[in-house]
């Protein structure tokens, strides 16, 4: 029982650090819209600099 939960949790955590790494290989090509957007607004903190990102690598 106790090698399930290891092996699920080793699967998980390999997952979910393929993901991260895709995400950050993703070159940012920013429009000019976006280069004023966050000129006049900028993001603050990391969380809203992380969901700017994550929706420009997915095409949100």
């Amino acid at each position: 029982m106790k090698e399930n939960t290891v092996r699920k949790t080793v699967l998980l955590l390999l997952a979910l650090s393929f993901t991260t790494v895709t995400l950050s290989a993703c070159e940012q090509h920013r429009t000019f819209g976006q280069k004023v957007r966050d000129t006049v607004d900028p993001p603050q903190g990391p969380i809203e600099k992380a969901g700017r990102s994550i929706d420009r690598a997915t095409g949100n």
